[in-house]
C-alpha cells in the first residue's frame, strides 16, 4: 500500500516523509525517519522531525493468518502501536490531521447478501481483527478528546506490489511459477467458499488521499467496492488466464483457524462525503498481479 499512497500524494503536490523500521524501496520521499510503533520515544522524534500537516497510518502486522501464530505481537503492534503514534502526534504536531487505517474485518461475519455499514456491530473473529478493532477505538477516543482523526475501515484490496502471503498474489505467484519452471500443475488453495469485497490498491490509495482532504473529523469510513466475489470465482478467473493446464487442490496449511464466510462493505459514506468510488475492475487487478508475478518468475 505504501508506495501507491506515496505516488498518489506526490501527484497532489505533497512533500512526503515516511517513518518506520525499514526504509521503503523505490518510493519518492522527501525524507525518511526511523521509528518503531513499540517505541514511543522514536515515534515522538520522527513526528517532531517531519512536522506533518497530515499523517497516514499504514504500518502494522497485516496478516490475519499470522495473527493466530503471534496474537500478542499483533495486538501490541496494531493496537498499542496506534495509540503510541496518536500520542506522539498529539504532543508533537497537535494540529495535524491523521487518517488511521483499520480493517473491514472488524465487522466479522455478515448475513449473506448484506453490506456492512459503519454502524454495524463489531464482531472480530481473529487476533488481527481484534487488534484493528482496538486501534479503531483508540482513534475514536483521540478524536473525542479533540484531535483531528479519521478512520478508514479498509476491506480486502489487492494489486501490484502486494506480498505473496496474501490471497490473490499467492495464487498468481503459483501460476507464474508453474508456467515458468514447469512445476507440478497444482494450485494449492485455502478455503475458497468465502465471499470478499476486493478493491484495487490504486483505488484504495486514492481513497486515502481524498479522506485526508475531505473526510469528516472523527468519522469512520468503509473503503470498499460494495461488491462481493467468491474466492472460488477469483481462482477460476486466474486459472483461465494460465498458459498451462492447472489443477486446484485444497491445502490444510492455508486454512485459517477461524474465517468469515461473507464480508462485503457499504461504501455509501465515503461516496457521499468525498465523491470517491472504486473504478478499477477486478479483472484488471488480476491481469496486473499475474503480469507482475510472471515478470518475477521469468528465467530471464
Amino acid at each position: 500500500m505504501g508506495p501507491h499512497a506515496v505516488r498518489e500524494l506526490a501527484a497532489r503536490g505533497a512533500r512526503v516523509h515516511d517513518t518506520g523500521v525499514v526504509p521503503p524501496a523505490g518510493a519518492a520521499l522527501e525524507a525518511w525517519h526511523a521509528s518503531d510503533l513499540n517505541d514511543p520515544e522514536s515515534l515522538a522524534r520522527a513526528v517532531a522531525a517531519a512536522r506533518p500537516d497530515f499523517l497516514l497510518h499504514l504500518a502494522g502486522q497485516s496478516s490475519a493468518a499470522l495473527s493466530f501464530e503471534r496474537p500478542a505481537e499483533t495486538f501490541r503492534v496494531n493496537a498499542a502501536g496506534t495509540w503510541h503514534l496518536l500520542e506522539a502526534l498529539n504532543a508533537q504536531a497537535p494540529q495535524a490531521r491523521a487518517l488511521i487505517v483499520t480493517s473491514g474485518e472488524i465487522y466479522g461475519p455478515q448475513p449473506d447478501g448484506e453490506r456492512a455499514a459503519e454502524d454495524a456491530p463489531l464482531r472480530p473473529v481473529s487476533p488481527y481483527a481484534l487488534s484493528k478493532a482496538a486501534a479503531d477505538a483508540f482513534a475514536a477516543i483521540t478524536a473525542e478528546r479533540g484531535q483531528d482523526v479519521i478512520r478508514a475501515r479498509s476491506f480486502a484490496h489487492a494489486g501490484p506490489g502486494q506480498d505473496s502471503r496474501f490471497v490473490i498474489p499467492s495464487f498468481a505467484r503459483q501460476i507464474a511459477a508453474i508456467e515458468a519452471r514447469g512445476l507440478k500443475p497444482v494450485l494449492r488453495v485455502g478455503n475458497l467458499d468465502v465471499t470478499r469485497d476486493f478493491t484495487d490498491v490504486r483505488d484504495v490509495a486514492r481513497a486515502y488521499v481524498v479522506l485526508l482532504e475531505r473526510g469528516r473529523r472523527g468519522a469512520a469510513y468503509n473503503v470498499c467496492s460494495g461488491a462481493g466475489v467468491r474466492l472460488a470465482d477469483v481462482v477460476e478467473r486466474l486459472v483461465q488466464r494460465s498458459r498451462a493446464p492447472i489443477r486446484v487442490e485444497p491445502d490444510s496449511a492455508r486454512m485459517r483457524p477461524a474465517d468469515v464466510p461473507y464480508l462485503v462493505g457499504d461504501p455509501g459514506s465515503i461516496r457521499r462525503d468525498t465523491g470517491w468510488s472504486a473504478e478499477i475492475p477486478l479483472d484488471r487487478t488480476l491481469d496486473d498481479v499475474l503480469a507482475e508475478w510472471r515478470a518475477r518468475e521469468s528465467p530471464g
